[in-house]
Protein backbone atom coordinates (compact mmCIF):
# COMPACT_ATOMS: atom_id res chain seq x y z
CA UNK A 1 0.00 0.00 0.00
CA UNK A 2 1.33 2.93 -0.87
CA UNK A 3 0.23 6.78 -2.46
CA UNK A 4 -0.09 5.74 -5.53
CA UNK A 5 -2.88 2.91 -4.65
CA UNK A 6 -4.71 5.98 -3.17
CA UNK A 7 -4.49 8.06 -5.89
CA UNK A 8 -5.63 5.30 -7.97
CA UNK A 9 -8.73 4.25 -6.14
CA UNK A 10 -9.57 8.10 -5.82
CA UNK A 11 -9.57 8.21 -10.21
CA UNK A 12 -11.76 5.54 -9.82
CA UNK A 13 -13.90 7.26 -7.34
CA UNK A 14 -14.08 10.34 -9.17
CA UNK A 15 -15.08 8.70 -12.32
CA UNK A 16 -17.72 6.40 -11.33
CA UNK A 17 -19.22 9.07 -8.84
CA UNK A 18 -20.38 11.79 -11.59
CA UNK A 19 -21.51 15.51 -10.63
CA UNK A 20 -22.89 17.60 -13.41
CA UNK A 21 -23.64 20.41 -11.01
CA UNK A 22 -20.62 21.90 -8.81
CA UNK A 23 -23.17 21.74 -5.92
CA UNK A 24 -26.63 20.63 -5.10
CA UNK A 25 -28.83 24.05 -5.01
CA UNK A 26 -30.76 26.01 -7.32
CA UNK A 27 -28.07 28.51 -8.24
CA UNK A 28 -26.01 25.77 -9.96
CA UNK A 29 -29.37 24.26 -11.75
CA UNK A 30 -29.51 27.55 -13.30
CA UNK A 31 -26.14 28.37 -14.49
CA UNK A 32 -25.89 25.11 -15.54
CA UNK A 33 -28.45 23.90 -17.54
CA UNK A 34 -30.99 27.23 -17.05
CA UNK A 35 -33.65 25.98 -15.13
CA UNK A 36 -34.79 26.29 -11.27
CA UNK A 37 -36.03 23.09 -10.31
CA UNK A 38 -35.88 19.43 -12.46
CA UNK A 39 -39.31 17.74 -12.63
CA UNK A 40 -38.21 14.56 -10.74
CA UNK A 41 -35.84 13.98 -8.60
CA UNK A 42 -34.66 10.10 -7.60
CA UNK A 43 -32.90 8.66 -4.51
CA UNK A 44 -31.52 5.42 -5.88
CA UNK A 45 -31.30 2.64 -2.90
CA UNK A 46 -28.01 1.20 -3.29
CA UNK A 47 -26.99 4.63 -1.92
CA UNK A 48 -25.46 4.37 2.01
CA UNK A 49 -26.85 6.98 4.21
CA UNK A 50 -26.02 10.66 3.24
CA UNK A 51 -28.09 10.20 0.13
CA UNK A 52 -30.94 10.48 1.97
CA UNK A 53 -29.19 13.60 3.75
CA UNK A 54 -28.79 15.08 0.02
CA UNK A 55 -32.71 14.21 -0.96
CA UNK A 56 -33.96 16.07 2.16
CA UNK A 57 -31.36 19.47 1.16
CA UNK A 58 -32.85 18.96 -2.35
CA UNK A 59 -36.56 19.17 -0.78
CA UNK A 60 -35.81 21.78 1.73
CA UNK A 61 -34.55 23.73 -1.27
CA UNK A 62 -37.75 22.26 -3.57
CA UNK A 63 -35.08 21.48 -6.10
CA UNK A 64 -37.61 19.38 -8.15
CA UNK A 65 -41.52 19.34 -8.81
CA UNK A 66 -41.59 15.51 -7.68
CA UNK A 67 -39.18 13.65 -5.38
CA UNK A 68 -38.65 9.40 -5.75
CA UNK A 69 -37.15 6.92 -4.17
CA UNK A 70 -36.31 3.92 -6.12
CA UNK A 71 -35.39 0.64 -4.35
CA UNK A 72 -36.23 -3.03 -3.57
CA UNK A 73 -33.75 -5.28 -2.07
CA UNK A 74 -29.98 -6.22 -3.76
CA UNK A 75 -26.79 -6.36 -3.08
CA UNK A 76 -26.06 -3.31 -0.35
CA UNK A 77 -29.90 -3.60 1.51
CA UNK A 78 -28.62 -5.37 4.72
CA UNK A 79 -26.04 -2.58 5.45
CA UNK A 80 -28.76 0.36 4.96
CA UNK A 81 -31.29 -1.56 6.80
CA UNK A 82 -28.83 -1.76 9.79
CA UNK A 83 -27.61 1.84 9.75
CA UNK A 84 -30.93 3.31 9.87
CA UNK A 85 -31.81 0.76 12.75
CA UNK A 86 -29.01 1.64 14.71
CA UNK A 87 -29.68 5.49 14.23
CA UNK A 88 -33.26 5.06 14.85
CA UNK A 89 -34.40 1.79 16.58
CA UNK A 90 -38.04 2.37 16.23
CA UNK A 91 -37.75 1.94 12.82
CA UNK A 92 -38.48 -1.53 11.56
CA UNK A 93 -36.09 -1.90 8.80
CA UNK A 94 -36.27 -5.87 9.14
CA UNK A 95 -37.05 -7.20 5.28
CA UNK A 96 -38.05 -3.76 4.41
CA UNK A 97 -37.47 -2.73 1.15
CA UNK A 98 -34.58 0.31 0.73
CA UNK A 99 -37.32 2.50 -0.48
CA UNK A 100 -39.23 1.79 2.43
CA UNK A 101 -35.88 2.30 4.61
CA UNK A 102 -35.19 5.94 3.28
CA UNK A 103 -38.92 6.94 3.10
CA UNK A 104 -39.03 6.56 6.95
CA UNK A 105 -35.67 7.84 7.47
CA UNK A 106 -36.49 10.85 5.52
CA UNK A 107 -39.91 11.00 8.00
CA UNK A 108 -38.08 10.68 11.48
CA UNK A 109 -35.65 12.84 10.76
CA UNK A 110 -36.48 15.81 8.46
CA UNK A 111 -40.46 15.35 8.76
CA UNK A 112 -40.57 14.83 4.54
CA UNK A 113 -42.45 12.70 2.73
CA UNK A 114 -41.66 11.83 -1.10
CA UNK A 115 -43.92 11.56 -3.77
CA UNK A 116 -43.60 8.43 -4.97
CA UNK A 117 -41.84 4.80 -3.89
CA UNK A 118 -40.79 2.23 -6.19
CA UNK A 119 -39.86 -1.07 -4.08
CA UNK A 120 -39.45 -4.49 -6.57
CA UNK A 121 -36.26 -3.61 -8.11
CA UNK A 122 -33.22 -5.54 -7.02
CA UNK A 123 -30.57 -3.93 -9.13
CA UNK A 124 -29.34 -1.14 -11.48
CA UNK A 125 -31.12 -2.20 -14.66
CA UNK A 126 -34.64 -2.84 -12.95
CA UNK A 127 -34.31 0.36 -11.02
CA UNK A 128 -34.82 2.31 -14.10
CA UNK A 129 -37.08 0.06 -15.93
CA UNK A 130 -39.52 -0.32 -12.84
CA UNK A 131 -38.86 3.30 -11.82
CA UNK A 132 -39.99 4.09 -15.61
CA UNK A 133 -42.98 1.80 -15.35
CA UNK A 134 -44.40 3.33 -12.25
CA UNK A 135 -43.61 7.26 -13.88
CA UNK A 136 -46.08 5.46 -16.97
CA UNK A 137 -49.00 4.28 -14.67
CA UNK A 138 -49.09 7.91 -12.88
CA UNK A 139 -49.02 9.50 -16.42
CA UNK A 140 -45.67 11.59 -15.63
CA UNK A 141 -43.21 12.68 -18.46
CA UNK A 142 -40.46 14.20 -16.72
CA UNK A 143 -38.29 16.36 -18.95
CA UNK A 144 -35.58 16.05 -16.56
CA UNK A 145 -34.45 13.93 -14.03
CA UNK A 146 -31.85 14.55 -11.08
CA UNK A 147 -30.34 11.41 -10.10
CA UNK A 148 -28.64 10.42 -6.68
CA UNK A 149 -27.39 7.21 -6.86
CA UNK A 150 -23.99 5.96 -4.39
CA UNK A 151 -20.83 7.25 -6.06
CA UNK A 152 -19.68 3.33 -7.20
CA UNK A 153 -22.42 3.33 -9.26
CA UNK A 154 -23.73 6.80 -10.93
CA UNK A 155 -22.36 6.59 -13.94
CA UNK A 156 -23.91 2.91 -14.90
CA UNK A 157 -27.07 4.49 -13.80
CA UNK A 158 -26.26 7.25 -16.20
CA UNK A 159 -25.95 4.99 -18.86
CA UNK A 160 -28.62 2.64 -18.27
CA UNK A 161 -30.89 5.75 -18.43
CA UNK A 162 -29.50 7.34 -22.08
CA UNK A 163 -30.30 3.44 -22.98
CA UNK A 164 -33.72 3.62 -21.82
CA UNK A 165 -34.47 7.61 -22.39
CA UNK A 166 -32.12 8.27 -25.20
CA UNK A 167 -31.57 12.19 -26.05
CA UNK A 168 -34.78 13.18 -25.20
CA UNK A 169 -34.62 13.92 -21.18
CA UNK A 170 -32.11 16.27 -19.38
CA UNK A 171 -30.21 13.59 -17.27
CA UNK A 172 -28.50 15.34 -14.17
CA UNK A 173 -26.03 13.46 -12.10
CA UNK A 174 -25.00 13.95 -8.39
CA UNK A 175 -23.54 11.48 -7.03
CA UNK A 176 -24.43 10.80 -3.19
CA UNK A 177 -20.85 11.76 -1.75
CA UNK A 178 -17.37 12.43 -2.94
CA UNK A 179 -14.70 9.99 -0.95
CA UNK A 180 -10.91 10.92 -0.94
CA UNK A 181 -8.41 8.27 0.14
CA UNK A 182 -5.28 9.18 1.56
CA UNK A 183 -2.37 6.77 2.35
CA UNK A 184 -1.29 7.74 5.69
CA UNK A 185 0.18 5.54 8.55
CA UNK A 186 0.96 2.97 6.31
CA UNK A 187 -2.71 2.35 5.88
CA UNK A 188 -5.28 3.74 3.50
CA UNK A 189 -8.26 6.08 5.21
CA UNK A 190 -10.61 8.44 3.96
CA UNK A 191 -9.72 11.55 4.08
CA UNK A 192 -11.84 15.48 5.35
CA UNK A 193 -15.06 15.01 7.09
CA UNK A 194 -16.99 11.63 7.56
CA UNK A 195 -19.09 10.67 4.99
CA UNK A 196 -22.48 9.46 7.02
CA UNK A 197 -22.69 5.96 6.27
CA UNK A 198 -19.63 5.65 4.73
CA UNK A 199 -18.94 1.89 3.60
CA UNK A 200 -15.36 0.08 5.16
CA UNK A 201 -12.10 0.84 2.68
CA UNK A 202 -12.26 -2.76 1.41
CA UNK A 203 -16.05 -2.72 0.04
CA UNK A 204 -15.37 0.83 -1.23
CA UNK A 205 -12.57 -0.33 -3.64
CA UNK A 206 -14.22 -3.46 -4.15
CA UNK A 207 -17.64 -1.77 -5.45
CA UNK A 208 -15.33 0.91 -7.26
CA UNK A 209 -13.30 -2.17 -8.80
CA UNK A 210 -16.37 -4.07 -9.90
CA UNK A 211 -17.58 -0.86 -12.13
CA UNK A 212 -14.83 -0.88 -14.56
CA UNK A 213 -15.62 -4.27 -15.99
CA UNK A 214 -19.58 -3.70 -16.23
CA UNK A 215 -19.19 -0.02 -17.81
CA UNK A 216 -16.36 -1.10 -20.69
CA UNK A 217 -18.22 -1.60 -23.73
CA UNK A 218 -16.99 -5.28 -25.05
CA UNK A 219 -17.89 -8.96 -24.86
CA UNK A 220 -18.26 -9.06 -21.15
CA UNK A 221 -19.54 -5.50 -20.09
CA UNK A 222 -22.89 -4.20 -19.61
CA UNK A 223 -22.88 -1.53 -22.90
CA UNK A 224 -24.01 -2.18 -26.60
CA UNK A 225 -21.56 -4.82 -27.47
CA UNK A 226 -21.66 -6.69 -24.32
CA UNK A 227 -24.97 -7.78 -21.92
CA UNK A 228 -27.11 -4.12 -23.49
CA UNK A 229 -28.46 -3.05 -20.33
CA UNK A 230 -26.51 0.10 -20.28
CA UNK A 231 -25.66 2.96 -22.94
CA UNK A 232 -21.91 3.21 -24.68
CA UNK A 233 -19.18 4.39 -21.65
CA UNK A 234 -15.90 5.76 -22.45
CA UNK A 235 -13.60 4.09 -20.35
CA UNK A 236 -10.40 7.29 -20.09
CA UNK A 237 -6.92 5.84 -20.44
CA UNK A 238 -5.93 7.24 -16.98
CA UNK A 239 -9.29 5.40 -15.57
CA UNK A 240 -8.38 1.97 -17.29
CA UNK A 241 -4.32 2.59 -15.71
CA UNK A 242 -5.96 3.11 -12.37
CA UNK A 243 -8.06 -0.16 -12.66
CA UNK A 244 -5.61 -2.09 -13.79
CA UNK A 245 -3.21 -0.61 -11.11
CA UNK A 246 -5.66 -1.99 -8.56
CA UNK A 247 -5.77 -4.93 -9.66
CA UNK A 248 -2.29 -5.69 -9.14
CA UNK A 249 -2.44 -4.78 -5.86
CA UNK A 250 -6.02 -6.32 -4.97
CA UNK A 251 -6.15 -9.21 -7.65
CA UNK A 252 -9.64 -10.53 -6.03
CA UNK A 253 -11.06 -7.21 -5.78
CA UNK A 254 -13.41 -6.95 -8.39
CA UNK A 255 -16.87 -7.74 -7.36
CA UNK A 256 -19.00 -10.45 -9.24
CA UNK A 257 -22.68 -9.57 -9.95
CA UNK A 258 -24.88 -11.75 -7.36
CA UNK A 259 -27.31 -14.04 -9.15
CA UNK A 260 -29.77 -13.39 -6.21
CA UNK A 261 -30.26 -10.02 -7.61
CA UNK A 262 -30.22 -10.50 -11.08
CA UNK A 263 -33.49 -9.27 -12.98
CA UNK A 264 -35.30 -12.65 -14.50
CA UNK A 265 -34.96 -13.67 -18.10
CA UNK A 266 -36.90 -11.68 -20.31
Amino acid sequence: MNETIASYINILGEFCGRRDIPSLCGQALRQTYGIDQADLMVLFGGSILCGGDLLASAMQQRLAQRYAIVGGAGHTTDTLRRKIHQMYPQIQTENAAEAICFAAYLQERYGLRPDLLETRSTNCGNNITFLLELLRRERIAPRSILLIQDASMQRRMDGGFRKHLGTGTLLINYAAYRAQVAFRDGQLVFDGKPIPGMWPMDRYITLLMGEIPRLTDDAQGYGPRGRDFIAHVDIPPEVQAAFEGLCRAFPQGVRPANAAFASPAG
